[in-house]
């Protein structure tokens, strides 16, 4: 990638940027919002403060997140993956997802795992390139797994 891009913790100053890029991406996908979902993004400091929440950002804009959530002592979530629509495709999506991965493995998680919906061909497309292997489908989403010892 030959964007200049930063990788940075969440600080609560990127509070409005995050919530419209997330929400910006599920638009593009769904065409529109249920206002009852997505209710995380009112307070992502707080929603996500047991997580590692990353923000990449190009000249001081927020053009990335994801955050890695831990479940158990092995086990942590990927969620919030979302990339500016300017930027898809040019390995920004994989920049997050590898930095998360390395926080994962730097913390001692031996797995990981994501949802996402399974109509989300090119999203589904990216994470099993990435390495991830389906473990099931369920209500319209298909999961995800990693497993960090086989790496």
């Amino acid at each position: 990638m030959n964007i200049p891009i930063s990788l940075s913790p969440f600080h609560p100053s990127d509070q409005e940027e995050v919530k419209a890029l997330v929400l910006a991406g599920l638009v593009d996908h769904w065409g529109k919002l249920d206002p009852t979902l997505n209710l995380d993004l009112n307070n992502i400091a707080e929603s996500y403060r047991d997580a590692v929440f990353l923000v990449a950002k190009q000249d001081g804009r927020v053009v990335g997140c994801g955050a890695l959530v831990p479940h158990d002592g092995h086990t942590a979530e990927i969620k919030r993956m979302s990339v500016a629509a300017s930027l898809r495709r040019q390995g920004l999506g994989r920049r997050i997802l590898t930095a998360l991965c390395d926080e994962a493995r730097g913390r001692g998680f031996q797995h990981i795992i994501l949802e996402t919906t399974e109509t989300w061909d090119e999203v589904i497309a990216f994470y099993l390139d990435f390495g991830f292997r389906f473990t099931h489908h369920q209500d319209g989403d298909v999961y995800f797994k990693l497993d960090l010892s086989q790496e």
